[in-house]
């Protein structure tokens, strides 16, 4: 139900999420020592996941979510995971043989891209191909949304999986 205007300016409220999670990861983590890498990663994965099953759901129900808060809430929680995982590609681009962090950073940095990108990408086609199938955006979306929250959940398993020497201790 919004105006073109109004839906573009959801993109603005998200970053404007982003940015206050990643403060709060900042803060938190370097200012107060609060909390390892490990445990931010898995945060914001998890809290990704539960605003994008949210967001889902706000478009087949009449549940009272308000999507404007919720978009803001996704943004907060994609910030705080991306500074989690930045702080744990710096901690992996420093293991092994020595003299070669710089080129881990830009492998991490093109991948990270490539990721983006495909994401963005595979998230149009999949809305096209659902509203192709059921001919209606709400639930286009929202199945869309909904495997999105998926991907964060697995992504919050691999996370709890994987030891890094610097991000375990909390």
């Amino acid at each position: 139900g919004f105006t073109p205007g109004e839906s573009t300016s959801l993109s603005g409220m998200q970053n404007g999420g982003v940015f206050l999670g990643m403060l709060t990861v900042g803060i938190a983590a370097t200012g107060f020592k609060i909390g390892a890498l490990r445990t931010w990663v898995m945060v914001g994965c998890l809290g990704s996941a539960t605003m994008l099953v949210m967001i889902a759901t706000t478009g087949l129900t009449d549940l009272g979510f308000q999507l404007v808060p919720l978009v803001i809430g996704l943004g907060y929680f994609n910030g705080v995971f991306a500074v989690a995982a930045i702080g744990a590609m710096m901690a992996l681009a420093s293991e092994g043989r020595g003299q070669r962090e710089g080129t881990r950073m830009g492998l991490w940095g093109a991948a990270q891209a490539i990721a983006f990108a495909l994401g963005g990408f595979m998230g149009t086609v999949a809305v096209d191909v659902t509203r192709f199938w059921f001919n209606d955006p709400a639930i286009s979306y929202g199945l869309v949304f909904a495997c999105e929250g998926v991907l964060f959940l697995v992504a919050a398993s691999l996370a709890r999986h994987i030891h890094i020497a610097n991000w375990v201790a909390d």
